[in-house]
């Protein structure tokens, strides 16, 4: 198998957008990603290739919403909100991602003590 995580970010990039959306003010696609990274312990790292065709997906879904603003480096860029139909599909999509994750834990036979190790091991 490869290294890095394009592979293993694929079919999630959706997902974490919208729940780094969930509940906070406005963002820019680059505050997204770096919100991301961020929380991922930079584990996570977002490509502006794979971050605004998400974004314009989602967009077109009715997902979330943008709005062109001036940054704080007085740049302007796209504001993005997430939509009640986007908070919707981010309760759904959560819960489906659990339960994939529990199965492939299952699969796997990982138990939380190996979470734990791992988590050691990456950070």
């Amino acid at each position: 198998m490869g290294s890095g995580n394009a592979g293993r970010l694929y079919g999630t990039l959706e997902l974490l957008i919208l729940k780094t959306l969930h509940g906070t003010d406005p963002m820019h696609g680059l505050s997204i990603a770096r919100e991301i990274e961020k929380l991922s312990g930079d584990i996570l790292q977002i490509e502006e290739g794979a971050l605004y065709p998400a974004l314009h997906r989602l967009m077109a879904q009715g997902l979330i919403e943008g709005e062109w603003r001036i940054s704080e480096k007085r740049r302007r860029a796209r504001f993005y909100t997430l939509t009640s139909a986007g908070r919707d599909e981010l309760e759904a999509e959560l819960g489906e991602w659990m339960a994939h994750t529990r199965a492939v834990l299952d699969v796997l036979d990982v138990t939380a003590r190996d979470l734990s190790r791992a988590g050691e091991v990456t950070r």
